[in-house]
């Protein structure tokens, strides 16, 4: 059996394929970026249309008590179901970046915890931004930021010693977004509870592709977006997850409109709602609520358990054809090799990564188009959607990888980068 076919065989087996077929797929690409943003399921522009004509054009206003006023409350009670939460323990609304703020603010100034908070960094850059803001708007020490050697893995010794002399609220990247590490979560949720201090997880490259149950992990809180893994759409809705025991003795830094316990009485004085619904603030994005809901039925329906199974069987595969095919000729695997400690990218470098990039993108004629990712300074990420990777975009991206390199392809290119890369 040949490489190919090999890659032929495992397709016609995987139990997923059929979930293919439900995703638009542009001609003569292959997209391995899903872990920056996820395909458009096939039934999303049906639903958009609906609730444009329908909803909005039609019955206009009397569509909040008809469908858009339970809209957020039935989406999260979705989320709640991939990640093993109470319906009653998740809101969706707001921007990862929002969300952080919030739950970072209000862990702080609950009094639960010492005043400090801590990060690392491997941790994503956006989160470390806000971490900033609120010491500095609460007028608090700097973040601690836990400095590994390398920029790939964590080293838990190290974070547990800095957990254990330094005590207060963290935020880690359940699944760091260059390498794909991923934490054990589990232990270090007991460690941090251990040493009075909470972890906040950041489920941003995580969510929709691993298996992460917060009742098995004893995780008390989370935040993390929707367009990735659960294919929402550029700009849909993030979400956040609280403990019930522990969202009764937060409060919001943002008292909201629709944070309020009875919104539409318009009363004069702010009344937190119960739970978590208090962390809710502005109106509902009912568009891009409703464009999400198609990718997280998706996803449920094809189950979390056999997606991380995949997701698994695909980043061996790869990393298999990596050290065989492209190691020899100057590559170097920078995500972890285990897949228990890996999520659902595979990163590799090579001095010519940024313009490597360039010949995926910008194909010679015959080539297809291949969508991969660059990270600073020389990570080419390759992002796995167990939902519509399929093992044969694999084998080809490392033929062409290695086609690149042997032909010096990349010579063509020069090393100007655009503002995404």
């Amino acid at each position: 059996m040949t490489n190919l076919q090999k890659a032929q065989a495992l397709d016609q087996s995987d139990r997923l394929a059929e979930f293919y077929q439900r995703f638009y797929h542009p001609e003569n690409e292959i997209y391995l970026d899903g872990n920056s943003l996820g395909k458009q399921p096939l039934k999303t522009k049906e639903r958009l249309v609906s609730v444009l004509d329908e909803q909005w054009g039609q019955q206009l206003i009397g569509s909040w008590n008809k469908h858009w006023l339970e809209l957020p409350k039935r989406i999260a009670g979705k989320i709640a179901q991939l990640v093993n939460a109470d319906s009653d323990e998740v809101v969706v609304g707001e921007s990862t970046s929002v969300n952080l703020f919030k739950l970072a603010h209000a862990l702080i100034e609950s009094g639960l915890y010492p005043k400090r908070l801590i990060t690392d960094s491997l941790n994503f850059p956006t989160d470390n931004y806000i971490l900033e803001g609120i010491s500095s708007y609460l007028k608090m020490s700097p973040p601690l930021c836990v400095s590994y050697s390398s920029d790939l893995e964590a080293d838990i010794a190290q974070l547990k010693e800095v957990i254990r002399s330094n005590q207060g609220v963290l935020c880690l990247s359940l699944v760091s977004y260059k390498s794909a590490y991923y934490y054990p979560a589990k232990m270090l949720n007991a460690f941090a509870k251990s040493h009075d201090s909470i972890i906040i997880w950041d489920l941003s490259h995580a969510v929709g592709a691993v298996h992460f149950d917060v009742k098995e992990t004893e995780t008390l809180a989370a935040i993390g977006c929707t367009y990735k893994y659960l294919n929402g759409g550029p700009g849909s809705p993030a979400f956040m997850f609280i403990d019930s025991q522990l969202s009764s003795s937060l409060s919001s830094p943002i008292q909201g409109w629709f944070g309020h316990a009875n919104p539409f009485e318009f009363t004069s004085a702010f009344e937190a709602a119960k739970g978590i619904e208090k962390f809710n603030a502005g109106t509902p994005q009912i568009l891009s609520l409703s464009a999400l809901e198609i990718g997280l039925e998706i996803t449920l329906d094809a189950g979390i358990r056999p997606i991380r199974e995949k997701s698994e069987l695909l980043g061996n595969y790869l990393i298999e054809k990596i050290q065989s095919e492209l190691i020899p000729i100057g590559f170097k695997l920078e995500s972890p090799e285990g897949y228990e400690n890996r999520g659902s990218h595979v990163t590799i470098s090579h001095q010519e990564s940024w313009r490597i990039c360039q010949c995926l993108l910008h194909p010679k004629r015959g080539e297809p188009k291949i969508t991969i990712d660059f990270r600073p300074d020389k990570y080419i990420r390759i992002g796995m959607a167990p939902l519509y990777t399929r093992y044969i975009d694999l084998w080809q991206t490392v033929e062409r990888l290695r086609a690149i390199v042997t032909s010096r392809e990349f010579e063509q290119h020069d090393g100007k980068k655009p503002v995404v890369t």
